[in-house]
């Protein structure tokens, strides 16, 4: 990492104050960064891999809108990664470092009081027109004032963002801020052209597509049908190191499906290239036929070191019924994973058992060290237990543990003020029944059907009735951003670093915030600390410690069921890619792929 240490004059007066500052190759969050500042590429692409083809894939769902940074209306997402360029990126076999996009380096002074993007001169729009400043400026202004309400939380920490020169823009953060992270999320935001937005309403769903500076260009599309992207040749990153070996493809098309089981008889009938199996049963029954077998069709289970999505059945703990925690905790003990494992899954998953499973700080056994010592500042808003026994996952590894965990459940059920009537489980001060409306969307097909066939049964042998509905996407999103649910079944994208996100999940900022992903409704002061201590720990025994102490105590408060994860990335696809030859465990990354000549 080459630094050039240079003196930053702060204001106009000759008395203004003077900050040590040093131009970085890279952010690098702890210790050094993978790639020395003359790397040439990352070391799981072919640098080298051929030019040009088309390759379709499936999206899901419907899109009227191609701005992904509003509340209103749903986004065609996946256009901004291959559309709109980011400061800096991040490889998968580097995730703690951000290296140069539109920004070829960074300013960062001592006193850490703000970061630097000083922009590539070369970076530009697809219509040519240069990448400044301003463009920089007005995108983290619009997202802010006009974009969905959980980015004021996401940059809560910047004070003001300022042009130096017509290509370098630095954010000031608030006096007090200790968040680490912050340099790296600044450069994770699309940059938008202030000219292109001219007369437009940001915050307005738009079928205009944006201008943007990424590798692609929207050709063509359909509502509800597809959307389809031109690689432009004039793309100006193309040689970047970190460009090198991506976007190999002329043509990148989405074409869109309401149900993921649909898009098996679309790959096999040529309709599309390559899609990820996300349904276990249909993985090692729906393969059995001449395309797999001659190897016309490629199936591949792609290791990953990704953090396992935390899929699960979220409570809205902003309802009466789910308030106490013993409920909560009932309802988990009448979920049998085994069961759907072993019959429906062909013991293909692994059940989550952290936030934060798979990323090497899950909060297993007792709490010792640093996290001991966290914790024990809120030893008087915690349960004693915490302290002394492990978080266990409900198991129900045969008839008699089930029917054992029903018992349990109903105990519980009884001491939060609970009780059979009539033969239904009654809130006893009340007098209402105990009934669950849970909610899943059409994406995930009938699979979760089957799942949740044993589950209500056993939840109806304790006296609570639950239905499960099936909604179409946009119903669906428009529920949860509504916070219009009892239960729903949801997935949350885990970073290998958690940090600011964190605050959006589970913060009690965001918990009232329609269209904010705390839509289980988290208000906990302990939480709230906890977030904000892992969010300004400066060394990384610290911040590892912050991390375990909060899946600890997210753990104890049974704010969702967890479900399932696998550690490989599902593929099948038609035998006509290169793929790059490495042993680092990328998963599904098919933008890395080329077209075999």
């Amino acid at each position: 990492m080459k630094i050039i240490t240079v003196i930053s004059f702060l204001g106009a007066c000759a008395w203004a104050s003077i900050a040590q500052s040093a131009i970085y190759d890279n952010i690098a969050l702890y210790g050094k960064s993978k790639y020395s500042e003359d790397f040439t590429e990352f070391d799981y692409v072919n640098p080298n891999a051929p030019q040009g083809g088309k390759i379709v894939l499936p999206a899901y769902g419907t899109f009227d809108n191609f701005n992904p940074y509003i509340f209103k209306g749903v986004a065609a997402s996946f256009v901004a990664g291959l559309s709109f360029e980011t400061l800096g990126t991040s490889p998968v076999d580097d995730p703690f470092t951000v290296y140069p996009l539109l920004a070829e380096k960074f300013d960062l002074p001592e006193d850490k009081s703000y970061v630097g993007f000083i922009l590539n001169p070369n970076a530009k729009f697809s219509d040519n027109s240069p990448v400044t400043a301003d463009d920089v400026i007005f995108s983290f202004n619009a997202i802010m004032e006009k974009g969905s309400p959980i980015y004021k939380m996401y940059y809560a920490d910047v004070d003001r963002v300022e042009k130096v020169g017509e290509r370098e823009v630095r954010f000031y953060f608030k006096e007090g801020t200790e968040n680490k992270e912050l340099p790296m999320i600044l450069a994770q935001f699309s940059i938008f052209s202030q000219k292109d937005w001219e007369g437009r309403e940001f915050d307005k769903p738009t079928l205009q597509v944006p201008l943007g500076s990424g590798p692609y260009v929207v050709k063509d599309f359909q509502v509800n049908k597809f959307v389809e992207l031109q690689k432009n040749p004039d793309y100006w990153g193309k040689k970047l190191p970190s460009q090198r070996g991506f976007n190999n493809f002329d043509i990148i098309r989405y074409d869109y499906y309401q149900d993921t089981t649909v898009t098996l008889q679309a790959l096999f009938s040529g309709n599309i290239d390559a899609r990820e199996e996300y349904i276990a049963k249909i993985w090692m029954t729906g393969y059995d036929n001449e395309l797999i077998k001659s190897g016309k069709v490629k199936k591949e289970n792609i290791e990953h070191n990704n953090p396992a999505v935390l899929q699960n059945f979220a409570y809205n703990v902003r309802r009466d019924k789910f308030k106490d925690h013993r409920v909560r905790k009932a309802l988990d003990l009448a979920f049998n994973f085994e069961w759907a494992n072993e019959k429906l899954f062909y013991n293909q998953y692994k059940r989550l058992f952290s936030y934060f499973t798979n990323t090497g700080m899950e909060a297993t056994g007792l709490p010792e060290g640093k996290e001991k010592e966290i914790l024990l500042k809120y030893a008087d808003e915690l349960p004693p237990d915490i302290f002394t026994k492990p978080y266990e996952l409900t198991v129900n590894p045969d008839i008699y543990d089930s029917r054992q965990n029903l018992k349990k459940a109903v105990a519980l059920l009884k001491e939060s003020g609970y009780d059979f009537v009539d033969g239904k489980m009654t809130n006893l001060k009340t007098g209402k029944p105990l009934e669950i409306e849970i909610l899943s969307n059409s994406a995930n097909g009938s699979t979760f059907t089957k799942v949740m066939l044993p589950f209500i049964e056993n939840l109806r042998k304790i006296g609570i009735k639950a239905v499960f509905r099936n909604l179409e996407v946009n119903i669906f999103k428009n529920r949860l951003d509504n916070f219009d649910f009892d239960m729903a079944i949801i997935s949350y994208r885990v970073s290998q670093l958690p940090g600011n996100e964190q605050r959006d999940y589970w913060g009690s900022a965001s918990a009232d915030i329609k269209g904010s992903n705390n839509i289980i409704g988290i208000k906990n002061k302990v939480v709230d600390d906890l977030i904000k201590g892992l969010v300004s720990a400066q060394e990384k025994d610290d911040y590892m410690a912050y991390v375990k102490a909060l899946d600890r105590v997210l753990l104890s408060e049974n704010y969702m069921i967890f479900q399932w994860y696998s550690p490989y990335s599902r593929v099948a696809y038609w035998d006509k890619f290169g793929q790059p030859d490495t042993d680092i465990k990328t998963g599904f990354q098919p933008f890395t792929w080329w077209m075999k000549e």
